[in-house]
């Protein structure tokens, strides 16, 4: 990743902004990869219309946002408009599916829902790698992006792994599932997740912290699986119960002993 320019960093402004109208074009046209543009509320005028028409055909999420936030995350000159980058370009299912055909492994996947902290999202994504998961599944809305501080999270395990972006992860898990997958969910309320045998095509479905798996997402899972909490807290780090699971599914790929 590249560095930034002092006063931005002094500024507390994102490393990964492009602000302004002119910026943002250049970026689409260089096809950058774009994780999101965020537009001022109302800002629908001039080359504004445009750059979202752009934005559509390269099917780029589009975010309506307070000026004044706006101005907070790219400055005061950001002309209305200003486009987050991504640290890489993003993946599709059929992508996971090869990386898993060329190293003769059954589908490994782990699947994030709702996990909006950059932090936790990098540190799933540097977890699934060192487990050798063949691809990362995150939504386009109510996520983190693959932003520079998923990208500094994951201590660059980011590089390494396949990571798609889905509309709806409800749906994305039925594709799974006709792809014969087996899709577990990891919630408060389920089976012992050493006694699941998680050889085969699996997906790994990791909530958020404070709200879960979302009921639609949860009713898509063919299983889900708890850890046992014995101490006064509710809930492990998204990251961590990921591990947990992650590596005993290679435990049992790799035949080790009990």
């Amino acid at each position: 990743m590249g560095g930034t320019d002092d006063n931005r960093q002094n500024n507390g402004l994102q490393e990964d902004i492009i602000a302004g109208r002119n910026a943002v074009l250049e970026a689409l046209r260089s096809g950058r990869p774009i994780d999101k543009v965020m537009v001022a509320k109302g800002e629908r005028s001039g080359s504004i219309l445009s750059l979202l028409a752009q934005c559509r055909q390269r099917n780029i999420t589009v975010k309506d946002i307070d000026g004044r936030r706006l101005s907070s995350l790219a400055g005061p000159n950001h002309q209305g408009i200003a486009a987050v980058a991504a640290c890489k370009e993003y993946a599709s299912l059929d992508d996971i599916f090869e990386v898993a055909k060329s190293r003769e492994e059954p589908p490994f996947i782990v699947v994030c829902d709702r996990l909006e902290d950059p932090h936790n999202l990098g540190a799933v994504i540097r977890t699934a790698e060192a487990a050798g998961v063949h691809g990362v599944i995150i939504p386009k809305r109510h996520s983190a992006g693959l932003t520079s501080a998923v990208y500094k999270a994951s201590a660059g395990a980011v590089e390494y792994m396949t990571v798609a972006r889905v509309a709806n992860i409800s749906d994305t898990l039925r594709e799974l599932k006709k792809r014969g997958v087996w899709v577990y969910g990891l919630d408060m309320k389920g089976s012992a997740w050493c006694k699941t045998d998680l050889r085969s095509a699996v997906a790994v479905v990791v909530g958020s912290e404070g709200k879960g798996l979302k009921r639609l997402v949860s009713e898509q899972c063919d299983y889900i699986l708890s850890l046992p909490m014995l101490g006064h807290v509710e809930s492990l780090n998204a990251s961590v119960a990921c591990g947990i699971v992650l590596f005993e599914a290679v435990r049992q790929r790799q035949g080790l002993a009990d």
